[in-house]
């Protein structure tokens, strides 16, 4: 019985989240694209691009989403992989992801068009932001290194390293880094080479470590799941969009 109830609590959450966020398709050339934008599109309110994890559009974003939507900003979740290349599993997802990485421009392309879909979808073009989750943390880094026309950008738990031949450049937008202590994919060398970029790019930046957590700790779904520090490092995020968007 309670096995049934928990299965119909989760269908009937599914349910109220897939009526609340609706798919908008837009294109990059013939690669077509299928994002989600919050159901108070089309109202004049700040703006919130959440850039997925390396599995494409999952349950974290969506409920980031949500979650924004509630605290009265317009969110669209981004495709960034494209209709057709939804990768399977953790292998799939490391070789389309590190297709991204390696080409930088690609990705910063492909967040590009979704920054114009969540401004046809009403956001404020003056009062915007992104956040991103693990390779879409790669991305919020991305968008500032492009110069995008965003106010903020938040990396949780995001692949925070470049290639080593490119150069630093400014950094206009203020930069937000949400990084758990224990992260084996994020190096001292890695986060010693990070905040030189940020210092160099002349940004306004931070960096909060959360103590005993491991890579995805903000994702319920995950093993490394820590409630506590996903709970302090969700108020950060709100506390730092409140700050560029309120």
């Amino acid at each position: 019985m309670k096995k049934l109830f928990l299965m119909a609590s989760f269908f009937i959450a599914s349910f109220a989240q897939a009526q609340q966020l609706k798919t908008v398709s837009y294109a990059d050339g013939s690669q077509k694209l299928n994002g989600l934008v919050t159901s108070n599109a089309g109202k004049k309110l700040p703006g919130v691009l959440v850039l997925p994890a390396w599995k494409g559009i999952d349950e974290e974003a969506k409920t980031a989403a949500l979650e924004l939507q509630k605290q009265g900003y317009i969110a669209f979740v981004a495709d960034i992989y494209g209709e057709g290349n939804v990768p399977a599993d953790n292998t799939a997802a490391a070789k389309i992801s590190g297709k991204f990485k390696q080409d930088y421009e690609l990705y910063q392309q492909r967040i590009t068009l979704a920054l114009a879909e969540l401004k046809k979808a009403g956001a404020m073009p003056d009062k915007i932001a992104v956040i991103g989750y693990c390779f879409g943390g790669a991305g919020a880094l991305e968008t500032a290194r492009a110069g995008l026309p965003v106010l903020g950008v938040i990396s949780i738990h995001g692949s925070l390293g470049k290639a080593a031949d490119r150069p630093n450049g400014a950094l206009k937008t203020k930069m937000l880094i949400e990084n758990p202590a224990d992260d084996a994919s994020v190096t001292p060398e890695t986060m010693t080479k990070l905040v030189a970029e940020m210092n160099d790019g002349n940004a306004d930046w931070q960096i909060i470590t959360y103590a005993h957590s491991k890579h995805t700790f903000t994702d319920p779904k995950s093993a490394d799941y820590n409630e506590l520090m996903a709970k302090r490092a969700w108020k950060h995020t709100s506390m730092f969009l409140s700050e560029l968007l309120k």
